[in-house]
């Protein structure tokens, strides 16, 4: 087996994935060695490097409220680009892993949405990836398209370190409960990702098509914050925070809306490669004894 290119490589699932591989023949692109806010140069960077086996594309616009005013700029990223890495591999005959997005779903059921779903975008950032898994699927190339929800890591910027840093400087916080799914752990993410790309190059015929992929069981950001100061604290971090209130989405808006239901049916997932990931608090367990390990950083 050839190498595996992986773009993102200092994201937080790009992050993850240098664990993932590290036994493995990978190269990895930051945003500095292939920035997908240029499509143009996009094949001209791939052509530089020997073909791979397959690729993996954790690069993405994801500042959700930012692409409000920047939905150009996210659409070349999350999917002119991305439909020019995936014209590269229809050519060359290899597999293309591409992240998507819960947001690509109107988000006002009240159940595990499946893959099959209708999808209907309520922000910016969600139109600009689901214009990209067209985009992979347009190409012809096979394909494993990951919709994932609430990802997170030791030390990226996302909701736990925030809820960290807020938590030892604060008494009180307040924090939506409203919104629901799993928040999922890049390096889970990571793992089941390499586990499934092997699985579906092994079989003899590609199962092309789009997956659900998060942690198990559901919690909203409120549960989520909760079990967070509760683990810190646990392990001797210096939470300040006294009182962490339950508010409403409508009393937080932002600029981009969100979806009150993030939950994802996973069983196509489980039912094509066997893989299930951990439930969200065993994430988040291991994620803070990996911030642990860094002395907190």
């Amino acid at each position: 087996m050839g190498s595996i290119l992986v773009t993102g490589a200092t994201g937080q699932i790009g992050n993850a994935l240098q664990a993932s591989l590290a036994n493995r023949d990978a190269v990895f692109l930051s945003r500095e060695e292939l920035d997908l806010s240029q499509a143009h140069q996009v094949r001209e960077t791939l052509n530089m490097f020997p073909t791979p086996a397959a690729i993996i594309n954790a690069a993405a616009y994801t500042a959700v409220d930012k692409a409000e005013e920047e939905e150009a700029l996210a659409t070349t990223i999350n999917a002119t680009s991305v439909g020019v890495m995936a014209e590269y591999c229809a050519k060359h005959t290899i597999p293309l892993l591409h992240y998507s997005t819960d947001y690509v779903y109107a988000g006002d059921e009240h159940e595990p949405r499946t893959e099959s779903a209708p999808v209907n975008p309520q922000n910016a950032y969600g139109r600009s990836k689901l214009a990209g898994e067209e985009a992979v699927r347009a190409s012809g190339c096979a394909h494993l398209i990951f919709r994932t929800c609430w990802v997170y890591d030791a030390t990226g910027t996302n909701f736990l370190n925030t809820m960290l840093r807020l938590g030892a400087e604060r008494e009180l916080l307040r924090v939506v409960a409203d919104q629901i799914g799993a928040p999922s752990y890049a390096q889970h993410l990571a793992d089941a990702s390499v586990a499934a790309l092997d699985a579906a190059m092994a079989m003899e015929s590609f199962p092309a098509g789009v997956y659900h992929m998060c942690n198990g069981g559901e919690t909203s950001w409120h549960g989520f914050a909760l079990a967070i100061f509760e683990q810190a604290q646990q392990r001797g971090q210096p939470i300040k925070v006294q009182q962490v209130e339950p508010i409403a989405t409508i009393e937080y808006p932002t600029p981009a809306s969100r979806p009150l239901n993030s939950r994802l049916s996973c069983d196509k997932l489980k039912q094509t490669f066997g893989i299930a990931l951990p439930d969200w608090r065993e994430g988040l367990s291991a994620c803070m004894e990996a911030k642990e390990q860094n002395g907190w950083n």
